[in-house]
């Protein structure tokens, strides 16, 4: 009797949670980037980068955790200068900037001021992922 009230009680949880809506989603950037495909400039960044360094998959996974632990994932972990997330003890380590930044200059290059670092950082770890 207590396991299926148990499982009863799971089930009815399930239920009830309502899903997240986030910002980002796959075509989130589409037609906002002067006919630039946002995605595939950064998946092709990405895929040459793994091409010659297989160890960018974790690196750029340890960049977004590090980058969403403290405050959320903001890109606040790209900000130069003494007393930032980038030069903190935990983070001297990370890698990946320069693929982030890579990324950032091919995009502000087609549309300035539209894709957010913090976006890059997420769909440069998905693709890197999936690769």
């Amino acid at each position: 009797m207590a396991e299926a009230l148990g499982v009863a009680t799971v089930a009815l949880l399930c239920l009830t949670v309502v899903p997240s809506h986030a910002a980002l989603q796959v075509g989130f950037y589409s037609g906002k980037c002067n006919g630039t495909d946002v995605e595939a400039t950064i998946k092709s960044i990405v895929a040459a980068r793994f091409a010659r360094d297989r160890s960018i998959v974790p690196a750029l996974l340890r960049l977004q955790f590090h980058d969403c632990f403290v405050r959320g994932c903001d890109a606040s972990i790209l900000l130069d200068g003494s007393g930032t997330e980038k030069t903190a003890r935990p983070n001297l380590s990370v890698r990946g900037y320069d693929l982030i930044d890579q990324a950032k200059a091919a995009l502000e290059s087609k549309c300035a001021g539209v894709v957010s670092c913090a976006d890059i950082i997420v769909v440069a770890t998905r693709d890197a992922v999936v690769l």
